[in-house]
């Protein structure tokens, strides 16, 4: 078989995604004679296109997954993308400004035909896109959370919901995106640190001429708005002004002056303007205090009448000239330039203002108890278990759900209005004007006296039903689908969407299902450049991801953001992960190659071939029990380190250097056999983080048969491994890196073959290993004596002393340096182990077998430590 020099990613990977398609691996369908195996990825923005976290979150999923599929589970991996209220509706008022048309130009109805023109050109992408990593999703499932059916079941969960008395309508302090004009979630806010001018003003006390409270505020526009100025009660500097009033600078409307303790002494002047409309905090305390509300922001972020200057300017320019006025006209103290974060729109980029808003609102301390309750008690597990004190904060302290958004791509809010103002919630007009003549007796109402709210639902409102929609389990009651795959398996995301999604998904699955909607919450970290920083397109430090893997193949980049991406914890990504990687597809092609290189012929394998093989099928199988309990606890990253170990030191740099014929030599059958067996098993252990390479040298490596693929081959089990066979060959090897270490210092060339004997109370240890180091470390077959033979080097391992003549080339100042030098290792070492063992603590606390391997360590070295001084002596 002629198999190319080098693995080219490009051709495999295109051809065996086909392949997989083709042969339907993906599709799953409920089987009663297999275990369920259910994921349901987190549904990127319908907007979206690959990034980084994408890369990262993807590949974790896709791993899990091809290994339940490998271990004969029913794996189900659901694909689907969320609509994004804001994100699309931002896109497509983009484009149609490119065409010259203003949203405001249009019916609701207009817009979103050309939404959904937006959606079916563009909605795709980042699905294709991750088709080129390898993801193993059953496409056909894929849902779109604006799908007919989806879409319903959002609206009647709505209705549910107000129908129990949990949502209600009201005035409430929101985040508002002065550029999208809609109400946003804390999760859409993200904040940024900006430089500003901190400005000092002075407010005049009434009735006392040339007396002034100065406060201080990065926001002097709002300065119209302000409803009191406030002090600590027990403030001195302040004491003999309480009750009076001050008037405001610019416009001289007078306010009072309060107390609360909420003012801090020592910070500032000591004084606070309270602003009830531009602040939350302030709006708690006006609410305290009975303070009137004054908003002089319009919704786009301008100053309204009700601000009585600057008018109509917008709000970063009036606070321009609001600086300069206050200061031509003396009240100005000092400015003073002053770093704070400020909240920006994740969408729009805009800054954001809190702003009072009619909204509509879900209240979540009730609904939220069985969702905290069912994590804590470890119900549903989050990997790292460290997110649980977050978790637990958050749902403690649970606030309500502002859950309504002013635009018009998204779930419109099935709320109809009379036009005395009454509201009725119902599935669809009709069902509304029934219930407005059922309730209200108004039988001459007509569908044309109804009209619905304009504003969409949050879109985490959809996404929250998510684990249990996109097997219609609303729309489609006690489907086969749904009784099946839920609750789900794992769930991969991000920890900032701990709560804004996964506690809800949750929320929603104990409210409408009575049970949890995953087991297991795998939290991955932010992939990070190598300053730290969170990668972005804003800051140009994100690499493309199809970029990445044209150059670096599929397989290259999945195994470099595994590499150093324990859960929870930040990925610092490099570049050189991916080539990491590459240079990981490229050892085990060449292994193939080698293997398959050999020629075979029908003669009995050496004992050093058939100890070899002994050796790696328990190394094999205490490496598998490695990486099962790493993938049992979570650890991805681990469970990948150990196989690549396993594969790149194990198998390549040892096993096949041990059974390697010599050159134009043949390789006996039985040794070939085994490894070839070796080699499958391992590709069948590395499939789920390398896709591509595996099945490519699973098909050559053997024939298969048409439609075979190892994506549903099995995953391997561990079996139990021979500790004797593992203790012998580490030994064996310990010796060959002593005699190589040897040659190098000496400088003697590898091709020198070398006389070894060793002095030791168990031969037998050796025996089973003696062709083995005969081989890789290009000895005479190892001999046994009692004594050191004159002029030779003396080498230790544990309390064995092996011996090589080289009378001609030993410096006996040297040697005895040497020696000396490995005596104080020795000596330190023991005293570290020896040390640890006298701490009561350590051997009461530490596990028996830790601490009887400690005292195996201080055995060894004290016999080490003799041999040396045996060695020490006889020179």
């Amino acid at each position: 078989m002629s198999i190319s020099k080098t693995y080219s990613p490009q051709e495999t990977e295109s051809k065996w995604y086909s392949y997989w398609l083709e042969n339907c691996f993906f599709a799953s369908k409920p089987n009663p004679d297999k275990e369920p195996y259910c994921v349901v990825i987190p549904p990127p923005n319908v907007t979206g296109v690959l990034h980084m976290g994408h890369m990262l979150n993807n590949t974790i999923q896709d791993v899990l997954v091809r290994k339940a599929r490998m271990e004969g589970k029913e794996a189900c991996w659901v694909p689907g993308t969320d609509h994004a209220s804001i994100a699309t509706e931002a896109k497509v008022v983009a484009m149609l400004r490119e065409r010259g048309i203003q949203k405001t130009d249009l019916t609701r109805e207009e817009f979103l035909v050309y939404a959904m023109e937006w959606k079916d050109k563009y909605g795709g992408i980042i699905l294709e896109q991750l088709k080129k990593l390898g993801c193993s999703c059953d496409w056909d499932r894929t849902r779109f959370t604006m799908d007919t059916s989806y879409y319903d079941a959002v609206i009647s969960v709505f209705v549910d919901l107000y129908n129990k008395g949990h949502i209600y309508r009201g005035v409430r302090m929101v985040n508002w995106d002065p550029q999208g004009l809609t109400a946003l979630s804390d999760e859409e806010v993200i904040m940024k640190e900006v430089q500003q001018k901190l400005c000092y003003i002075k407010y005049e006390v009434v009735g006392a001429p040339d007396t002034f409270l100065t406060i201080a505020t990065v926001r002097p526009e709002t300065i119209m708005a302000d409803a009191a100025i406030c002090v600590h009660p027990e403030d001195e500097r302040y004491k003999h002004l309480h009750g009076k009033k001050v008037r405001i600078p610019l416009i001289g409307k007078e306010i009072p002056i309060i107390t609360d303790e909420y003012v801090t002494m020592d910070f500032g002047t000591g004084c606070l303007k309270v602003t009830p409309a531009h602040d939350l905090n302030d709006y708690e305390l006006g609410l305290k205090h009975n303070l009137p509300v004054t908003d002089i922001l319009a919704e786009n972020g301008k100053l309204n009448e009700k601000a009585q200057i600057y008018v109509g300017v917008d709000r970063f320019e009036a606070r321009k000239q609001i600086i300069k006025e206050l200061e031509a006209k003396g009240y100005i103290e000092k400015l003073e330039e002053y770093k704070s974060n400020v909240g920006t729109s994740e969408r729009t980029g805009a800054v954001v203002e809190p702003r009072l808003s009619l909204q509509w609102f879900l209240k979540m301390q009730e609904l939220s108890k069985p969702a905290l309750e069912n994590v804590m008690n470890d119900n549903i597990q989050l990997h790292p278990a460290k997110f649980k004190n977050t978790y637990k904060s958050w749902m403690e302290n649970v606030r309500d759900w502002c859950i309504s958004r002013q635009l018009w791509w998204g779930h419109r809010i099935p709320a109809f209005y009379m036009k005395d103002g009454t509201v009725i919630v119902a599935k669809t007009k009709r069902e509304a004007l029934k219930i407005a003549r059922d309730k209200y007796q108004l039988f001459a109402l007509s569908e044309q006296d109804l009209t619905q709210d304009e504003d969409v639902l949050d879109t985490w409102f959809s996404s929250w039903l998510w684990p249990f929609e996109v097997f219609d389990g609303l729309s489609r009651p006690g489907n086969e689908d749904v009784k099946y795959y839920y609750p789900t398996n794992d769930l991969v995301t991000a920890p900032e969407i701990l709560f804004f999604w996964v506690a809800r998904m949750i929320i929603a699955g104990y409210e409408y299902f009575g049970e949890k909607p995953f087991s297991n919450v795998y939290l991955t970290g932010i992939v990070r450049d190598k300053l730290g920083r969170k990668m972005s397109k804003s800051l140009g430090n994100s690499p493309d991801p199809l970029d990445l893997i044209a150059q670096f193949g599929a397989d290259g980049v999945r195994t470099g953001m595994l590499f150093s991406s324990p859960a929870g914890n930040d990925l610092p990504f490099d570049d050189k992960l991916c080539e990491q990687g590459r240079n990981f597809s490229n050892k085990i092609w060449n292994a193939f190659r080698l293997v398959k290189g050999w020629e075979v012929a029908d003669v009995p394998a050496p004992q050093a071939n058939t100890v070899s093989v002994a050796w790696f099928e328990a190394k094999l199988n205490a490496s598998l029990a490695e990486i099962h309990e790493h993938f049992n606890k979570f650890r991805i990253s681990d469970a990948l380190l150990a196989t690549y170990k396993l594969v790149w030191d194990d198998f390549c740099a040892w096993y096949l250097e041990m059974i390697k014929p010599t050159y134009g030599s043949p390789i006996d059958r039985p040794t070939l056999e085994a490894t070839i067996n070796f080699f499958e098993t391992l590709m069948q252990l590395v499939h789920p983080f390398m896709p591509f390479i595996t099945e490519e040298i699973w098909q050559e490596i053997r024939e298969r048969k048409q439609g075979d693929s190892i994506c549903v081959a099995q995953f391997p089990e561990a079996k139990a491994a021979d500790a004797a066979v593992l203790a012998a060959a580490a030994q064996a090897f310990e010796v060959i890196a002593q005699v190589r270490n040897l040659r190098n210092s000496k400088q003697i060339s590898p091709k020198t073959q070398l006389e070894l004997s060793v002095k030791t109370s168990e031969a037998a240890q050796y025996e089973q290993f003696g062709g083995v180091i005969a081989k890789l470390a290009n000895t005479s077959e190892l001999s046994f004596v009692t004594e050191k033979p004159a002029g030779a080097v003396s080498l230790v391992v544990k309390s064995d002393e092996f011996y090589i003549p080289l009378a001609d080339q030993i410096d006996a100042t040297k040697e005895r340096e040497n020696l000396l030098k490995e005596l104080d290792y020795t000596r330190g070492f023991m005293d570290s182990v020896t040390k640890k063992l006298a701490n009561e603590k350590f051997v009461s606390n530490a596990k028996p077998d830790l601490v009887e391997r400690e005292r195996q360590k201080l055995a060894d070295a004290e016999a080490k430590l003799k041999t040396l001084e045996e060695a020490l002596a006889a020179l």
